[in-house]
């Protein structure tokens, strides 16, 4: 078991088709204890998440839901503070909450912007900050964050202008706490999936798009849930012990460069 006894948060995990979901079960299987984070997270959701990676497990996995909008420093403070009172510490963060919308620049409001903005860089920047004052403290910890290979080649598959850039913004913020945390032993890094068969896609691609886009992935398939999950497993791990401000590409092969 690669995180045995680990308290791991993962961020965006409500949905059962997400990659959060996909990343809470994997590491369970792999003896963490996990707390499950969501904007939409209750007790509902919570039971829903349990039940199903205890069947998909067999292992009892008692995850500990927290609600937050990470648009909110407040939010975010509070479930650190959650997840230090159930578990007694935190070991690594995975932030996979975001949000994309497929538009052409020239149509983009002030509101679409902000919106795209404060939840995937804001909010990413805002829950970093709050895991990073436990890590800072018991100079230890692991941050895993989810950008997008839009970040790298300036959108045209799925996002506008406005995902590209809170997504390359996340990218530059996660090298940067590398380089400012490492010194106290605390890691983190990025992945850039490109095209994962999530609910981000829905209303977002059309069946022609989606298809057109896969005749030109060279393993010529869209990835899924647990393609991402098992990367996120090895930067959470020892096995990426000495891996940080690192940029994961999970692409299919994609966007190679």
């Amino acid at each position: 078991m690669l995180l045995k006894d680990k308290v791991c948060i993962v961020v965006g995990a409500a949905s059962l088709r997400g990659i959060g979901y996909a990343t809470a079960e994997l590491f369970v299987r792999h003896g963490a204890k996990v707390a499950v984070v969501d904007v939409t997270m209750n007790d509902e959701t919570t039971s829903s998440i349990s039940a199903s990676i205890s069947k998909a497990t067999g292992i009892d996995a008692n995850v500990h839901g927290v609600p937050c909008d990470i648009q909110q420093s407040a939010d975010c403070d509070r479930v650190i503070e959650s997840v230090v009172k159930k578990f007694g510490r935190v070991d690594c963060l995975v932030n996979c909450a975001g949000i994309v919308k497929a538009q052409p620049l020239l149509s983009i409001t002030e509101t679409d912007y902000d919106r795209i903005l404060d939840v995937n860089l804001k909010g990413t920047f805002n829950i970093c900050k709050s895991a990073l004052q436990v890590f800072a403290a018991q100079k230890s910890g692991v941050i895993v964050n989810l950008a997008s290979v839009a970040a790298q080649r300036g959108g045209g598959l799925v996002g506008g202008a406005h995902y590209a850039a809170s997504k390359g913004g996340v990218v530059s913020l996660t090298r940067s706490i590398a380089r400012e945390f490492g010194p106290l032993g605390i890691r983190a890094n990025t992945i850039c999936p490109s095209m994962i068969e999530t609910g981000m896609l829905d209303g977002n691609v059309t069946a022609k798009q989606f298809e057109d886009i896969v005749a030109a992935i060279p393993l010529k398939r869209a990835g899924k849930p647990s393609d991402i999950a098992g990367s996120c497993l090895y930067l959470a791990s020892d096995l990426s012990a000495y891996v940080t401000g690192a940029t994961l590409d999970v692409n299919g092969g994609s966007h190679i460069h």
